[in-house]
């Protein structure tokens, strides 16, 4: 993860994206049987979990855990009716594991996301026309992605720093 500076620097970025959000899709992406390709799937699943029930009532955040295959959920996203889609992953920005940071969805495909069936660009795209959410794309960076691996030290902790940032 950045240092602190650069972490307060993103939350700011996710909050002023997020500004004005009625209900957020948090979709996280990845295989937990690719060591840290699970990055967006540890940071969804953290802000899934269980709340009192008057925070969870007065949350707008729906978590949806698309794994490898993000596609499959889109009818119950569209059905969520999100103003904003958060999708979190595993992506490579060739710089030290953790490191976190948004990524514009006009820019996709300059990043290296690893394990998708469909590619990320047609997922965002197909949300995009489908809802008309806003839609923000945050990468972790992964060090290893071997298969049957440990998800890093640096990936778990970005995965839950991410997490209490997008935290409603």
């Amino acid at each position: 993860m950045p240092h602190r500076k650069t972490q307060i620097h993103l939350k700011q970025q996710i909050h002023q994206r997020l500004d004005g959000a009625q209900k957020i899709a948090v979709l996280g992406i990845g295989s937990d049987m690719l060591s840290d390709d699970a990055a967006g799937l540890l940071a969804a699943q953290e802000i899934a979990k269980p709340r009192a029930a008057a925070e969870e009532k007065a949350s707008k955040i729906k978590v949806f855990l698309g794994g490898a295959c993000p596609e499959n959920l889109t009818g119950e996203i569209l059905k969520f009716a999100p103003t904003h889609i958060v999708i979190i992953d595993a992506a490579d920005f060739k710089k030290e594991a953790g490191h976190t940071a948004l990524i514009d969805p006009k820019d996709i495909d300059g990043v290296s996301f690893s394990t998708h069936r469909l590619p990320t660009k047609i997922l965002v795209d197909y949300l995009v026309k489908s809802c008309g959410a806003a839609v923000i794309i945050i990468g972790i960076q992964p060090q290893n992605l071997s298969f049957n691996g440990m998800v890093s030290p640096a990936v778990k902790s970005a995965a839950k720093k991410l997490a209490g940032m997008l935290s409603y």
